[in-house]
């Protein structure tokens, strides 16, 4: 499967880092440096655009390792871009520390993940088949 991309920043188009690689890493596109305080969020460009195939997504996930060493993820996450959205893929970036992370030109800041899915179509019914499950959630069934 091919997917079309316009690279308008300074930075490699992404690409699969090992053979086995799920997702490609996102770079910001910056002209300046970007403060991210304690609790603070930003909107960080990447210079990318894609054209996805209909039937496939792009979602936008955090990198562990800016999670793990410093505190940063990605909020909204995955973030969903859907086949016929033209924009630039933008990140929502969120320091989640207690101290200031500096968001640089070229850091690798997320990673994108392409993946098919398909459309259901929704049956309105007024009663659901039972299981043993019903509907309990949220650490129902008390397995560590």
């Amino acid at each position: 499967m091919h997917v079309k991309i316009v690279n308008k920043s300074k930075h490699p188009i992404p690409k699969y880092e090992t053979e086995a690689s799920a997702g490609m890493d996102l770079r910001a596109s910056l002209d300046q440096d970007i403060v991210l305080a304690p609790l603070q969020r930003a909107l960080i460009p990447t210079g990318l655009f894609i054209e996805l195939p209909v039937s496939y997504e792009a979602q936008v996930r955090p990198r562990s390792g800016l999670a793990y060493k410093h505190g940063v993820s990605v909020l909204n996450t995955p973030g969903t871009i859907d086949a016929d959205y033209r924009g630039e893929i933008k990140v929502i970036l969120v320091n989640l520390s207690e101290k200031k992370f500096v968001v640089k030109d070229g850091e690798r800041i997320a990673q994108i993940i392409i993946s098919a899915h398909e459309h259901a179509t929704l049956k309105e019914v007024d009663v659901l088949n039972e299981t043993a499950r019903g509907a309990g959630g949220f650490g129902h069934t008390g397995k560590k």
